[in-house]
């Protein structure tokens, strides 16, 4: 059964860092692009961040360039996203998300690109 599990979430201040994990199990990770989306209260779920399997193209969101890092182990079937310089807009349930292949869901916030999603990690940035 495909299932994507998230970590790391949290209570943090507003400049502070957190480090999101997403383990990947029962379907053939290397293939696909794994990241994240959010859903802040009130808001759309948005695409955040994601890199490709093979390749590592990466995109992000204009809201986190610069801040966030996503990376891949593909050994461990693992992504993670170093989130830095945390602001209170970042506040969200951050979603890890598996599309075949490429980040096109993500670029163009397409649910229906998605293959799996994962239950979702609380992050708070907050004072």
């Amino acid at each position: 059964q495909p299932q994507l599990v998230e970590s790391g979430g949290g209570l943090v201040q507003p400049g502070g860092s957190l480090r999101l994990s997403c383990v990947a199990s029962g379907f053939a990770s290397d293939y696909y692009a794994i990241g994240w989306f959010r859903q802040a209260p009130g808001k759309e779920r948005e695409g955040v961040s994601c890199i490709n399997g093979e390749d590592r193209t990466t995109y992000y969101a204009n809201s986190v360039k610069g801040r966030f890092a996503i990376s891949r182990d593909n050994a461990k079937n693992a992504v993670y996203l170093q989130m830095n310089s945390l602001k209170p807009e970042d506040t969200a349930i951050y979603y890890c998300a598996a599309e075949r292949y490429y980040c096109s869901g993500y670029v163009h916030n397409d649910y229906n690109e998605i293959d799996y999603w994962g239950k979702g990690t609380l992050v708070t940035v907050s004072s």
